[in-house]
This record gives C-alpha cells, structure tokens and sequence, in this order.
C-alpha cells in the first residue's frame, strides 16, 4: 500500500529484550545478564508504539507506518513481529554480532543511526513526519533514546503519552497527554514530531497467524551499522554486574515493645 501524498509519514522504532517473563541471570564472566539460549521477544513499550502507528493509519491520520529496529541479526525476528502487528514495511540496521543492544549499543548510538536514517539516507519524499518510540527498554530501562533522538532532528517532542490526537486528513499537528509526576498535562505540538509511549496509551493486539504468514512477505531492507559513518561506538563500560544480596526471612515477634526493638537495633530504621 503506497503512503499518501497528504498523510505523514509514521516511522516506529523497535527494540528486541530478553522477554518480561524471563527470570534473568548473572553471566559467569558477571558483565551482564546471560543472553544466550535466553528468550527474547518485542519490547513492551516498542508493541505500544506499533500499536498506536497501526491505529494511526487505520483511521488515516497517518500514511504507511515503517518499522525501524538497531541490531544484530536476530532483530529481524522483531520487526517480523511488527509488521505481523500491521506495520508496512521495515528497516533493519545491523549492528556488528558482539555488540549487545543491553550494553554496547546505547540510547545515543540508536538515536544517532535513527537521525542518520531520516536525514540522510532517505530521499526527501520519504522521509518520517513524526516518529513513534517506546519510553523505555526493559533490559537498560535508560529512557533516552526519544528524548536524544528529538534534540539530533531538532524536532519537537512529547514524551510518556497516555494519548495522542491526530486528526485525520494529513493533520500537522497533535494533541497528546502525558503522564508527569503530579498528573497529566496535555500539550499541542507540530508535526514532525517525537513521541514515546506510555503503558497506558493502549492496548497492543496480538498478530493472527494469517498476519504472520503475510509479515514473511513485506519488504525489510538491511543496512549495515558500519556502513552509515555514523560513530555508534559506546560511552559507557559496564564494570560488573552482581546479583541483589539474598533477603533475610522475616520472624513474629510477640510484641509491639519486641517490634521496636528490634527495628531500632537491628534493622537501624528508627
């Protein structure tokens, strides 16, 4: 389905994590949690952002909705799962196999390779009008990506939204809700624009079978990291990585007057 001349363009980044349901585990070499043979699936967040494209273009606010993932190889099985969700197409920037998207490839690399694509290697008629993101991964939980991806396009941006307004028609605006501290606060902001996704701006479908046997058929185009010119190189090293101390069992005490002593000399609270 080709995009609409008069519709934005929808660009929607991915993150392949170890699944939520996976109870992780210390390496051996304590560099971080054990990947291997380990589960992984489409970041919750990133499914909210695919959710909401998929909507967008159901109700023709939005033209065609493209699926961006940065990774190894195995983030293709990702963007599979987008586009079986209802994405139209896909781009895969791979990243060299011995880098980890936990660690080694950080929120400002994706978002530098991300500006890259908009700027640079899509021709003018093809590049994004607004860009959808989860507010966080599950693995690094940094939240920055959106925020950095924002300030590289110098676009607007409106982060934790709980609510996005897009009017059909090739609307160039929106008015979204956020979720702050004190409540919500809703602003109005031009298109293009940045948005991350809350937990509670919807509820993502799940893919039918048939979606995903059509998903192995829409187009995914690979691009090679290094090939971009892009310095993705990380700036952070992770040092070690230990396991929480293992909490102690609780015990009854008979009394309040026992209960406070124990809270003043042992657990040192008051």
């Amino acid at each position: 389905m080709a995009a609409s001349a008069e519709l934005p363009r929808c660009f929607v980044a991915v993150k392949r994590v170890v699944d939520y349901a996976v109870k992780v585990r210390v390496a051996a070499n304590r560099k971080g949690v054990e990947l291997a043979s380990v589960k992984h699936s489409l970041n919750p967040f990133c499914e909210i952002a695919v959710e909401e494209a998929v909507r967008m273009r159901e109700r023709k606010a939005v033209g065609d909705v493209t699926a961006v993932s940065v990774g190894p190889k195995a983030a293709q099985e990702t963007l599979r799962t987008a586009l079986a969700m209802g994405a139209d197409r896909a781009v895969h920037i791979e990243t060299p196999a011995d880098m980890r998207t936990d660690q080694d490839v950080q929120p400002l690399a994706v978002a530098k390779l991300l500006a890259w694509l908009s700027r640079v290697h899509l021709p003018a008629g093809a590049r994004p009008d607004l860009w959808l993101l989860g507010k966080q991964a599950i693995d690094d939980d940094c939240n920055q990506t959106g925020q950095m991806l924002a300030a590289l396009l110098d676009w607007p941006q409106a982060t934790f939204a709980s609510k996005i307004e897009l009017a059909a028609g090739g609307a160039r605006e929106a008015v979204v809700t956020r979720e702050i501290d004190g409540g919500l606060q809703t602003l109005r902001v031009p298109l293009p624009c940045v948005f991350t996704a809350d937990l509670r701006l919807n509820e993502p479908r799940y893919a039918q079978i048939q979606k995903i046997i059509q998903a192995k058929k829409k187009p995914l185009e690979v691009i090679d990291a290094k090939s971009t010119g892009v310095d993705f190189a990380p700036r952070l090293t992770v040092l070690s990585v230990a396991e929480p101390p293992a909490r102690k069992g609780g015990r009854v005490v008979k009394s309040v007057d026992e209960l406070l002593a124990a809270l003043k000399n042992e657990a040192g609270v008051i």
